[in-house]
């Protein structure tokens, strides 16, 4: 706890030394018990800020696998509540840890687009992540993250100061599914609900919608009536 609480301070401090941040929404953040907090991912800068705005010491987010590759960051990122999962495949392991922390009371965090966003759109959500969700029972926190692509975008070895904005939602309840055949018949209905609020809560498009020639960046706040192109993608 000692470490969490140390690296999440330095951590956040440095984060806006080059992103002016600004957080909204932490009353919908609950005091206690699980969540899972689900923020759409546009910068390898976001577990930062969005662990660092959270008054909680309890939070896990899952990480991928190949971060704990060299020594110095398998040493840290389980310090900082950091859990491994193997990406673009189905990984048991995982989901049991998250469903292990939600038992014990913790938070969990999870990137339901499974990646960086390569133009700051919001991509189709992965079915595991959305199965998860289903699984698991406990309020769902929408996190909506804008201006971290701006500051360093995937693409991009180069670091600019912007402004950030985090912002969560009220809480989700989706119920616990714990029949698959459940769970399978509910994956798009929630994908598209959750996409809808990150969309709305990051004032950022979906990426079909910016393939159609309505993609700036701020022109989908509040249309909620546009839902996802229901094509998810096919590996997990």
């Amino acid at each position: 706890m000692i470490w969490y609480v140390l690296f999440k301070t330095l951590l956040g401090l440095s984060a806006r030394l080059v992103a002016r941040v600004r957080v909204e929404g932490r009353e919908n953040l609950p005091s206690s018990g699980p969540y899972l907090l689900v923020p759409n991912h546009q910068s390898v800068l976001d577990p930062v800020v969005v662990q660092s705005s959270i008054r909680r010491n309890d939070l896990f987010t899952l990480t991928k696998s190949t971060q704990f590759g060299s020594p110095l960051f398998r040493w840290i990122l389980p310090r900082v509540n950091a859990v491994p999962v193997r990406r673009y495949r189905v990984d048991p392991q995982a989901v049991r840890m998250v469903l292990r922390h939600l038992e014990a009371g913790h938070g969990v965090c999870l990137y339901p687009e499974g990646e960086r966003s390569w133009d700051g759109a919001i991509q189709p959500l992965r079915r595991g992540a959305v199965r998860v969700i289903l699984k698991s029972g406990v309020p769902v926190i929408p996190c909506g993250v804008s201006g971290t692509f701006d500051v360093w975008p995937r693409w991009s070895h180069r670091l600019r100061r912007r402004p950030v904005r985090i912002r969560f939602g009220t809480p989700l309840h989706f119920g616990r599914h714990d029949d698959r055949d459940e769970r399978e018949a509910r994956v798009d209905e929630t994908a598209t609900v959750l996409r809808t609020a990150l969309a709305e809560l990051s004032g950022t498009p979906m990426a079909s919608e910016r393939a159609a020639g309505r993609g700036l960046p701020g022109a989908y706040a509040g249309e909620s009536g546009k839902l996802l192109d229901g094509s998810p993608r096919s590996s997990e």
